[in-house]
């Protein structure tokens, strides 16, 4: 039975065969990208990260916390690029299994490592897990730092997720015919991000995370018109392709170093909690970001794509600059003193 078919002169059918069309490119490409690159793709889902962040986040002074951060964020992509390019060597000249034996045994000599190099600690509550899970939701309502912060991340990385979603289908189409090896090559451009983490966490340190949130979001914003320009083609297009998305991606990674510095600090025994439901908005806000880049791109093409972004960071900001008037009179330190600095060491969040 068909799904879709010509629904004459409104367009009904043909739009949504044009969205099925792109969604199936977007895959197809995507597929492409990942071949022999799976342990690549684990590392961006994995949840160490989400439990060495909180951890690490309790283990250092608070005027610090910033810097750890985005030591740790620096690290994660770049292992992320490296596992990529090391996993597509092995795959194409191993076959696909090399890169997931490989991926086996530097996880064993990690798990090793990690045992050996952290120091020992206590449980912070001995609550069970559904009560741990149930307090997680609660604190979305309990805690308004919290839920700023994960509205702020959550519509950039969903601007993140429509950008890149939609690169292969603009590269690949009429305007450039590049391959998807050529595609992947752009990947690099978050080298940037791990080389900029480590003094995007000074920065946050220094200047508290409200103030660096709202440069993310402003960063965002421009990367939508040179994005834009990318529909011009050719060697000048794809310049400022490059340019939107090194803007793009030094944005939502600093945006969220200093999202988590500003939830680490509210309650020092639920850390991992906090990052648990901050984390949870994030990957939502990136979902639904990558559905509708597709959406916006077999509708609009790439400058409908390119709105989307902007609309997303216009949202951000605008949370931001409501948040900061209604913060004004009131405002709240986003930085601990030393007495929550000793707490932190009681035990590891949870």
């Amino acid at each position: 039975m068909p799904v879709f078919g010509r629904q004459g002169a409104d367009g009904v059918g043909d739009g949504g065969a044009e969205i099925v069309e792109a969604v199936v490119r977007a895959e197809d490409h995507a597929a492409k990208l990942r071949h022999g690159q799976g342990p690549a793709d684990q590392a961006e889902g994995t949840v160490v990260p989400q439990l060495l962040l909180p951890m690490a986040a309790g283990l250092v002074a608070p005027d610090r916390r910033g810097s750890v951060i985005g030591t740790l964020q620096g690290g994660l992509i770049g292992g992320i690029l490296l596992a990529r390019t090391f996993g597509g060597v092995i795959g194409e000249h191993l076959g696909w299994r090399a890169p997931y034996l490989t991926a086996a045994v530097l996880t064993g000599l990690l798990a090793l490592v990690l045992g050996l190099a952290l120091p020992t600690t206590a449980p912070a509550t001995r609550d069970r897990y559904p009560a741990l899970l149930a307090d997680t939701v609660r604190m979305l309502r309990t805690e308004p730092d919290l839920r700023r912060s994960a509205l702020y991340q959550s519509t950039l990385f969903g601007a993140f997720s429509a950008a890149w979603t939609a690169l292969a289908l603009l590269l690949t189409g009429p305007h450039y015919r590049m391959d998807a090896q050529a595609v992947g090559v752009l990947a690099l451009i978050g080298a940037a991000g791990m080389g900029c983490a480590p003094a995007a966490g000074r920065w946050v340190d220094r200047r508290g995370a409200d103030h660096v949130s709202t440069w993310c979001t402003g960063g965002v914003l421009a990367a939508a018109p040179a994005l834009t320009a990318g529909v011009a083609g050719g060697a000048a297009g794809l310049a400022a392709v490059a340019l939107g998305l090194l803007l793009l991606d030094l944005a939502v990674q600093t945006s969220q170093i200093a999202n988590q510095a500003r939830i680490f600090s509210l309650r020092p025994e639920a850390r991992s909690r906090l990052n648990t439901a901050y984390m949870t908005c994030s990957f939502l806000g990136g979902t639904a970001g990558s559905w509708l880049g597709i959406h916006a791109f077999a509708l609009l093409d790439w400058p409908g794509v390119c709105a989307l972004i902007a609309l997303a960071a216009a949202l951000a900001l605008t949370a931001r600059l409501a948040d900061r008037r209604r913060y004004h009179h009131r405002p709240r330190p986003e930085r601990s003193d030393v007495g929550e600095h000793i707490a932190s060491h009681a035990g590891p969040p949870r």
